[in-house]
This record gives C-alpha cells, sequence and structure tokens, in this order.
C-alpha cells in the first residue's frame, strides 16, 4: 500500500461528509474534511429525520448530539384527518426530528473535529483524480496543494462535481413537481406534529415541519401547471394561499410571521449506479437525490454514512470496502426509488388511467391504511415485492 496523507478526504462538510468523517475519526484514521463555506447558511434544505433515519442517526453517535445542538423531537404527524405516533407505529419506535438545518450542519462538523478529524473551511476543491491512491487538489487562499488519501469521498450535494471526476453517469428519474419552502416565526401549531396534507390526483400538497418555539418550516410542493413558480418574498402571501388551498387550516397563518427566504427547487431524482470507481466514492445527495416529496434525503445521507464507515472498518482493503458500500447503497436506494414511484403514482399521476387507479384504491386505503407501503418513514429494510406494490393499488 502506497504512503497518503490521508486515509480519507472528504469533499463537503455537511451532514454526509462530517458524518463519515467523525465515525472514522473515532476508529483512528486520518481524516481530512474540506468544506467551501466559512459559515453554513439556510438554502431551504432537508429539515425533517424520518424514524428510520433518527435510527441512523443513533448508529452513528449523533442522536444525542442533535438533541443537544439543534433538533427537536416531533413524535406525532396528522396526515389526512389522522394522527400517527410514530413511537409505537414503526419499527424503530423513534420519533421524527426537525431542525435548522445550518445549525444541523455546524454541529456535526464540529463533531468531526472533536473525534480528531482535520477540517478545512473556506477552501475550493479544484479537481479530484481517481487512481490508487486517489488525489484532491485544494485551494486555499490561491495556493493549490494536491493531497492523497487511500479513499476520497465525495459529499458534494446535487450538483455533484464527485460525479463528473469520477466519470459516473447521472441518471434521471421521470419529472416530478417544483417544490417551495419557506419559514415561518411566531405559528401557533402543535410543536411536537407534523402536518402533511394534499388533494389526490391534484398537484398539490403542503407541509409544516415545527422546529419549536413557534418556528415552522412551511413546504409547498406543486405541478407547474397548477402553480406559478413560487419564488421571492413577495409570493409569501400565494405561498399561504396555495397552502391553504391544499388543505393547511386558514388558521395556522393567523398571526405567522413569513421570514424567508422563499425559493423552488426541482423535486425529480437523480443518481448513479454503483457510486464507488477507483478510490472515489459518492454519499447522499451526490450519490442518490430523491424526490424530497418523501422526505428520505437526510435520512439516505445518514445510512450512506454509517454503511460506508462500516465497510471501512474490516480489511485493510479500502478498494473492496468502496464496492461493498457501492452494492449495499444500490439495493437500498432501488428500493427507495421504486417505492416513491408508487406514491407518486397513486397521489399525483394524472389522467383517466391514473384516476381510475385511484379510485379503485384509495377507498381500500381509507378502510385499512397498512395498504400504503410504509417504506418513508420506517425505511427500505421493509419487505419489498410485487405483492406489497399489488396491495397498495388494490390489484390482489
Amino acid at each position: 500500500m502506497a504512503n497518503t496523507d490521508y486515509d480519507v478526504i472528504t469533499v463537503g462538510g455537511g451532514l454526509g461528509g462530517a458524518s463519515v468523517a467523525k465515525v472514522l475519526a473515532e476508529k483512528g484514521l486520518r481524516v481530512l474534511v474540506t468544506e467551501r463555506e466559512e459559515t453554513f447558511k439556510d438554502r431551504i434544505r432537508g429539515e425533517w429525520l424520518a424514524p428510520w433515519g433518527v435510527a441512523e442517526a443513533q448508529k452513528l453517535g449523533l442522536y444525542d448530539l442533535l438533541l443537544e445542538k439543534c433538533a427537536h423531537e416531533q413524535p406525532l404527524s396528522m396526515f389526512g384527518g389522522t394522527l400517527r405516533d410514530f413511537r409505537t407505529t414503526t419499527p424503530q419506535q423513534l420519533p421524527a426530528l426537525t431542525f435548522f438545518h445550518a445549525t444541523m450542519q455546524e454541529a456535526v462538523l464540529d463533531a468531526a473535529k472533536r473525534a480528531g478529524a482535520e477540517v478545512r473551511r473556506g477552501v475550493n476543491v479544484r479537481h479530484v483524480r481517481t487512481g490508487q491512491p486517489p488525489s484532491v487538489s485544494i485551494e486555499t487562499r490561491g495556493v493549490t496543494d494536491e493531497l492523497s488519501a487511500r479513499m476520497v469521498v465525495c459529499a458534494d450535494g446535487r450538483s455533484s462535481m464527485g460525479r463528473t471526476w469520477g466519470a459516473f453517469e447521472a441518471r434521471r428519474g421521470k419529472q416530478r413537481m417544483l417544490g417551495a419552502g419557506l419559514m415561518f416565526e411566531g405559528m401557533s401549531v402543535p410543536d411536537d406534529t407534523s402536518f402533511i396534507t394534499l388533494i389526490p390526483g391534484v398537484q398539490l400538497m403542503a407541509f409544516l415541519f415545527p422546529q419549536g418555539g413557534g418556528r415552522v418550516r412551511g413546504y409547498m410542493l406543486y405541478g407547474p401547471h397548477e402553480v406559478s413558480r413560487l419564488q421571492g418574498m413577495s409570493d409569501a402571501g400565494r405561498f399561504i394561499d396555495e397552502s391553504v388551498r391544499a388543505g393547511v387550516p386558514q388558521e395556522f397563518f393567523n398571526g405567522a410571521l413569513p421570514v424567508g427566504p422563499l425559493a423552488s427547487f426541482d423535486m425529480t431524482e437523480t443518481w448513479v449506479d454503483n457510486p464507488y470507481r477507483d478510490g472515489l466514492a459518492l454519499i447522499g445527495d451526490a450519490a442518490g437525490s430523491t424526490d424530497p416529496t418523501w422526505g428520505q434525503g437526510l435520512s439516505l445521507t445518514m445510512r450512506d454514512a454509517r454503511v460506508l464507515a462500516e465497510c471501512l472498518d474490516g480489511p485493510n482493503d479500502f478498494d473492496a470496502a468502496g464496492h461493498a458500500y457501492s452494492k449495499a447503497h444500490d439495493a437500498y436506494l432501488h428500493t427507495v426509488l421504486t417505492v416513491e414511484d408508487w406514491l407518486f403514482e397513486m397521489y399525483f399521476a394524472l389522467g383517466p388511467e391514473a384516476d381510475a387507479k385511484r379510485a379503485r384504491a384509495l377507498p381500500l386505503i381509507a378502510a385499512d391504511p397498512t395498504r400504503v407501503p410504509d417504506h418513508s418513514l420506517s425505511g427500505p429494510d421493509l419487505p419489498f415485492d410485487d405483492s406489497v406494490r399489488r396491495r397498495f393499488f388494490g390489484e390482489e
């Protein structure tokens, strides 16, 4: 094995890069985290962690840290007039968590540093060269360093350059809806309950995720034919109006102050098959960004970090560990993407054929909500075969 500057270099110090760095540093590996931002900012990213993702946070040793620094327990959800308690209805028997994303990032990155990882912020990664060993070109104040590692981990988000550097072929799913997010202060809703409303057969859905103390992140998901693009604080009134049209009670917004930012984003999933090659691993959204409608992004990122770290904890062959991670990742991501396709088809697909499916299935679901696949809340390890799909669509 060639001598290298580090065992692992992560490109990106957000949730994925910092989580894997923390765990590997705790195992005694030499880890460098590179992060472009000096201070994390609010950019309307995921702020809700499903119960199965909370279980992943426990395995990563992050659960107590998140509760101490930023997280707010949310054990209940209200969907379609039905109140559900995740602590008694999921295999994990855990609540969901909400948090302000930027604060969460700072907390996890600080945990990686305290675990012994070296952290460099305000740096630009100019290039990653694959090979044995791979290397990273890092620019700091106009000076470029070329650093080698036994593995480079790109956790650089939905617009990942890691995909390009590693010559990964990005795949794209069916065109989805648009999503918009907006923070509110002073909203009078129960702090322990998430609120989800939608109109089946109409591409309109709304979420409210309280973060404690009257702070609530709202999301509006919409087809571009239903709502003209929501962008900028001048559209805050339209955001509220469309949320109410989707089923959110108007009184929730009475006295609430929209504090921004407000922006829309494409909800279409993108991913790569086999997110490891020649010394370079992709994790989080870089490996697979799912449709945010179903809230899987943070949970998947934590699982990626945990699985990769576990693969690197065995034999001294980092290349074999990378391939083992890649195989596991493809299996659970395939489950998530397939179930999300089923959910989209049931609730948002348009046209007479989709209407006929809903006419058959929705009364059965109303009588027995367990027909709905629960993978988004309970995780991709649930049974997953055609019998699950047929039961969901009432095709037994």
